[in-house]
């Protein structure tokens, strides 16, 4: 069954460009005017993608964002205006997982849509749990946890670090890592990891892991002693 793509923007001709484009894709796209309609589509479970406007009436998109954020971690792709970097910024350390700025080539927007699917689909292959001192990841099930208790990640802060606990005693280099977590000729900004990297540092902060990302000055990330 194709992936299923909710598309959450307000304007008539945006809302066609990318629906032509991500069915071209082989998606199945649906579609919501404003952010009420399209947190109660989203929150349905039959999507595996959103790509969500900033600028929405009813619930701005940061909103619903940050209310799907308590239940779901469906992969959230913004548009933003070129001038909103703050909205950008936020938009990230609130749980998105990436953005594309207006106006946007529909090729690209279809290719930020197939990485962060592929990042899905590679940490699902990944069978098996990794483990790391109190840390526990649960591949095959979505599942992370800090001495048995549940950590909520979104899937690029899960992909990412699913990519550092395959090689818990190497430094793996910010170049790898975004290769692995977004795969190969996708450019992404260093403000957009920087997010991943600090909003799943601060929720395993608050799990009772302190130093469970290390980062190693000049060269990368490593896993730390993930010990409460």
């Amino acid at each position: 069954m194709p992936p299923k793509i909710l598309i959450v923007d307000d304007d008539p001709n945006i809302k066609d460009v990318i629906g032509f484009a991500v069915e071209a894709a082989g998606f199945t796209p649906a579609f919501a005017a404003d952010g009420a309609e399209g947190l109660a589509k989203a929150q349905s479970g039959a999507f595996d993608l959103v790509v969500l406007d900033i600028g929405l009436p009813e619930k701005d998109g940061l909103e619903v964002c940050k209310t799907l954020r308590k239940t779901s971690d469906i992969p959230i792709l913004f548009l933003t205006a070129r001038d909103d970097e703050i909205d950008r910024v936020l938009g990230m350390e609130i749980g998105g997982d990436d953005y594309v700025i207006k106006p946007f080539s529909p090729r690209e927007l279809v290719a930020r849509i197939k990485a962060i699917l592929k990042r899905t689909s590679r940490v699902e292959a990944a069978t098996g749990p990794l483990t790391c001192g109190a840390l526990s990841v649960d591949t095959d099930r979505h599942l992370c946890r800090v001495a048995g208790a549940e950590v909520a990640l979104t899937t690029s802060e899960f992909a990412l670090l699913a990519a550092l606990l395959r090689r818990p005693d190497h430094v793996v280099s910010r170049a790898q890592l975004v290769d692995e977590v977004y795969g190969t000729n996708i450019h992404v900004s260093d403000r957009t990891i920087d997010s991943h990297i600090r909003n799943l540092r601060a929720k395993l902060k608050d799990a009772g892991l302190g130093e469970a990302v290390v980062t190693v000055h000049g060269i990368g990330l490593r896993m730390g002693p993930c010990t409460p």
